[in-house]
């Protein structure tokens, strides 16, 4: 089993979901895809991780995104959970959520070891604590970010609005974004583009602070 990388294709696989049985790639489709992914059922982080992302929702499919969970456990524990994430939290959780109770998904991404065990029975969220990873997928089914948290740190969905703008951005357009930089901030020409061409792409904004650091305004 290799290691995952950026811009290796994500892996597909189909799997029974709270939304009924998905083929990956198929579910992607021609558009971007969130994974985020939990130790078990019916934790306390995860919960409001899960709240946090129901929230969202909405700003990631005027993304063109689709986000989808998983967690080691069954299908049904899923939507007793989900009920608990609706109390606790005060969002329904709209987005599947995958059983992984064979561990199939989570070792095919690398997120537990190949020879860690065949079933979810009888294991703690401790005993799966490297499952809390964040996958961005393009259209192209090629993964743009991966993210790993600890269990004891809550995820910044808010970053990852953020990156996801960052990643279409510089996707679109030949340039990248630096460090803590939200839409409608200045972005870095890429090093790809001639001092020419940017002053005909940029020529009321341009500036060159290095050879190597151009900054301009953003690109529609």
């Amino acid at each position: 089993m290799s290691l995952l990388r950026i811009n290796d294709v994500t892996p597909d696989f189909t799997a029974e979901t709270t939304q009924g049985k998905i083929n990956f790639h198929e579910w992607i489709g021609d558009g971007w895809a969130i994974l985020f992914s939990h130790p078990k059922d019916f934790t306390p982080v995860c919960t409001t991780e899960l709240g946090a992302a129901a929230a969202l929702e909405g700003e990631f499919r005027k993304r063109n995104t689709k986000i989808i969970g998983l967690s080691v456990d069954p299908v049904g524990n899923h939507s007793k959970w989900a009920d608990d994430i609706e109390e606790t939290q005060g969002y329904k959780v709209n987005f599947p959520m995958i059983g992984d109770p064979e561990l199939t998904v989570s070792r095919l991404y690398n997120m537990l070891p190949a020879g860690e065990g065949e079933s979810c029975e009888g294991r703690t969220a401790a005993d799966n604590a490297t499952v809390r990873t964040v996958f961005i997928i393009g259209p192209d089914k090629k993964i743009k970010l991966m993210l790993a948290y600890p269990m004891t740190t809550g995820r910044n969905f808010d970053e990852i609005v953020r990156v996801l703008d960052s990643i279409q951005l510089t996707t679109q357009h030949k340039v990248a974004t630096p460090a803590n930089w939200k839409p409608g901030e200045n972005i870095i020409v890429a090093g790809s583009v001639s001092d020419d061409e940017a002053r005909k792409l940029y020529p009321d904004t341009l500036k060159i602070i290095k050879p190597y650091l151009r900054t301009a305004a953003q690109p529609q």
